[in-house]
């Protein structure tokens, strides 16, 4: 057996799979802010005794994803971090890229710098570019800020040196100075944590994972004596960003590569899902409680970047944020989840989002408190979600206090009726969702209507098939463990390592013992954060056009030579832009290289239903949807329903983590392994579902 959990803004999603059978318990509760290890005690806890079994079952790491690293830079919950750098390089995080991401906006915001300026120290030193010395560290220098470093108190140090991408030897030196003096405190290196060009963003990053790296240390710990205390015997994995896990002391020396670890669980997934169903092309949707995430996955694989911008402080503008340079999965991330806040702005116009309720005191359904309206208390009011079987029936919501948080804060625009204004709110947060999700798509030059859409979390199912219907798209796939697919796509994630170093290279002048020497050093490198001997490398470069600012990704494959790279970077080239590669000399500006762990990857079968949670056969519920208004819809829980099931909607499944609505007209069907597809009524897709076979119908206004 093997477990994993997700630690996400409002819910600890679980999973408990039997390898043996293929059966997988789900388990779902609040996040626990105070102390995140108690909801991963108590949901594990959970699924044990659901599937009957004891912690000395499972045999297999533990694996964990959580959102501490991307909270903690949001919320500016670090430690107290400094910054050694090249002498007359201490403003680098305030100088930034030396530009505006908006020309036009009066009210620019940039996003204060991790590190204050008096907690920024310099050293008398100097590499030149092509890695030749012009002034070597003076070691009474480094004693010196040590001993400086010391009396300020500090937590955690950052080194970050210019052109220590070229050679890391005194980064080395400066960290060998603090450890004398300062025993205890973690230094993190940018040239053994990033080393590639730009000084602003290997600067960001380097101190981006400084500032997290105690607190992130500390959560590890919490998490893995939780582990002790009910008595799990196996090691702790975490997910990181790029879609692999690694062990703990990667981790804890490189907590920023799990910034979007969550994220990523889930886009990995709905890949897995693709793949079991033959579908290698969808949109993975992921809408929790606080955030709504799409990806693109392409042949069975989600798209990576080389990098990503956290804590965006300008009305989420591109530019607003701390770049940091770490691989992650390729996606969108927007502020609508199901506690996302409706209120009505100055001129009255209804807004949903970016700011949420979280778990507490959450959505005033909740009854812990709140009293504001989300999305989650619009979908009580228009009778998606079963009051009496939130969370599988462990936790109630309240419908009247839904109601009155619709009435009291947005009546003033619907006449006071709480069903207009909860439809409003509904229809508000769907359309931004099918517009990020059709910019997220063109932008990487797809139409959403070729794709299948995979809906995942607490709150997407419950939208995915009006989402679809607004993009023309005709299929959606909800998995039988929808609510907790990203503690799903933990499971079947492989021990991965991704690393790179700059190093500039033309195609005209191409030393090959330079290249191979390249990889062998970047082998080296990754087989040592895996712990053991990669199965499997990846090739990848940053190219350009010499003279160009910017580079792209392109895969290549080991023994390729100039020739190869050239048309390889080509063929890139012309598919990203539309135009051909006729611009001159191109050059490799940084070398990439993916490592994978041994790993057996699970086939995941079919999720275990909760013991006792009675049928729902038979039974209806009004529910609004905007073809019919109010309509007496059937109810049925999907896992209790046999494959091959087929309903035309409107109809309402639950499930015990999330409930999946189809629309009107809407075909709804259950496969082999509990999955529910839904062919999209309506949709301008290019395919006809056909709807043959035993079929129950909808519902009666």
């Amino acid at each position: 057996m093997r477990v994993s959990f997700d630690i996400g803004g409002t819910f600890t999603d679980l999973v408990l799979l039997d390898e043996r059978t293929g059966l997988a318990w789900l388990g779902k509760c609040l996040t626990t802010y105070d102390d995140f290890s108690r909801a991963i005690e108590q949901g594990v806890g959970e699924v044990l005794a659901a599937a009957g079994a004891t912690a000395a079952d499972i045999d297999r790491p533990a694996v964990g994803a959580t959102t501490l690293v991307t909270n903690a830079l949001i919320e500016r919950r670090g430690a107290r971090t400094a910054l050694v750098t090249t002498r007359g390089f201490r403003d680098v995080l305030d100088i930034g890229r030396e530009w505006r991401y908006d020309l036009y906006d009066q009210r620019l915001a940039r996003p204060d710098p991790l590190v204050p300026g008096e907690l920024r120290l310099e050293v008398a030193e100097r590499l030149r570019a092509d890695g030749t010395v012009e002034t070597a560290p003076d070691p009474a220098d480094l004693a010196a800020v040590a001993d400086r470093l010391a009396g300020l108190g500090v937590e955690s140090v950052a080194v970050c040196l210019i052109n220590a991408y070229v050679d890391g030897a005194h980064e080395q030196a400066v960290a060998a100075a603090l450890a004398e003096r300062l025993p205890g405190v973690p230094v993190t290196l940018s040239a053994e944590l990033a080393p590639i060009i730009r000084e602003y963003e290997r600067t960001v990053t380097t101190v981006a994972n400084a500032y997290v790296r105690p607190v992130a240390g500390e959560h590890f710990q919490d998490i893995e004596r939780a582990l002790t205390r009910l008595g799990l015997a196996v090691p702790l994995v975490l997910m990181q960003s790029n879609g692999g896990v690694v062990t703990t002391g990667t981790a804890r020396r490189h907590p920023l590569r799990l910034l979007e670890s969550g994220p990523a669980a889930g886009a990995i997934g709905a890949a897995h899902i693709g793949t079991l169903l033959g579908v290698p092309d969808l949109i993975a949707f992921d809408m929790g409680g606080t955030t709504a995430k799409v990806c693109v996955i392409t042949n069975g694989e989600p798209g990576v970047l080389s990098g990503f911008e956290v804590g965006r402080v300008h009305r989420l503008k591109a530019g607003s944020g701390l770049p940091v340079t770490m691989p992650v999965v390729d996606m969108l991330e927007i502020g609508a989840g199901g506690g996302s806040i409706a209120a009505l702005d100055d001129l009255g116009l209804l807004k949903v989002g970016p700011h949420s309720a979280g778990s507490r005191p959450g959505p005033a359904a909740y009854g812990l408190g709140g009293d504001l309206p989300t999305v989650t208390d619009a979908d009580t009011v228009l009778g998606y979600l079963d009051p009496d079987y939130f969370l599988g029936g462990r936790m109630r919501l309240d419908v009247g206090a839904a109601g009155r948080a619709m009435t009291e804060h947005l009546g003033a625009a619907f006449g006071g009726d709480p069903l207009a204004a909860a439809a409003g709110v509904v229809r508000v947060v769907d359309e931004h969702m099918a517009l990020a999700m059709r910019v997220h798509a063109t932008e990487r030059g797809h139409d959403p209507r070729d794709f299948t859409m995979v809906a995942f979390g607490g709150a997407a199912p419950v939208h995915a098939a009006r989402v679809a219907r607004i993009l023309g798209m005709r299929r959606v796939v909800v998995p039988s463990a929808a609510g907790v697919l990203s503690a799903t796509g933990l499971l079947v994630a492989p021990p991965l390592v991704e690393v790179s170093r700059t190093q500039l290279t033309r195609l005209s002048a191409w030393p090959a013992d330079a290249v191979e020497q390249v990889f062998a050093d970047l082998r080296r490198q990754a087989e040592a954060e895996l712990a053991e001997p990669a199965v499997r490398f990846e090739h990848a470069a940053d190219m350009r056009f010499a003279g160009q600012g910017f580079e792209i990704d392109v895969r290549i494959e080991p023994g390729d030579g100039p020739a190869e790279y050239a048309a390889r970077f080509a063929a890139e080239y012309s598919r990203i832009y539309g135009v051909p590669a006729e611009h001159g000399d191109a050059e490799v500006v940084t070398w990439r290289i993916r490592a994978y762990g041994r790993f057996d990857r699970p086939e995941l079968v079919r999720t275990v239903p909760p013991a006792a949670s009675g049928g729902a056969a038979g039974r209806t519920r009004r529910v609004w949807f905007p073809e019919t208004g109010l309509v007496d819809a059937p109810v049925l829980r999907l896992l209790e329903e046999p494959p091959g099931t087929r309903v035309v909607g409107p109809a309402v499944f639950q499930m015990p983590e999330s409930t999946a609505v189809v629309g009107p007209g809407d075909l709804a069907e259950i496969d082999e392994h509990g999955n529910l597809h839904i062919a999209v009524a309506g949709s301008s897709g290019r395919a006809v579902t056909e709807r043959s076979g035993t079929e129950r119908s909808g519902a009666t206004a």
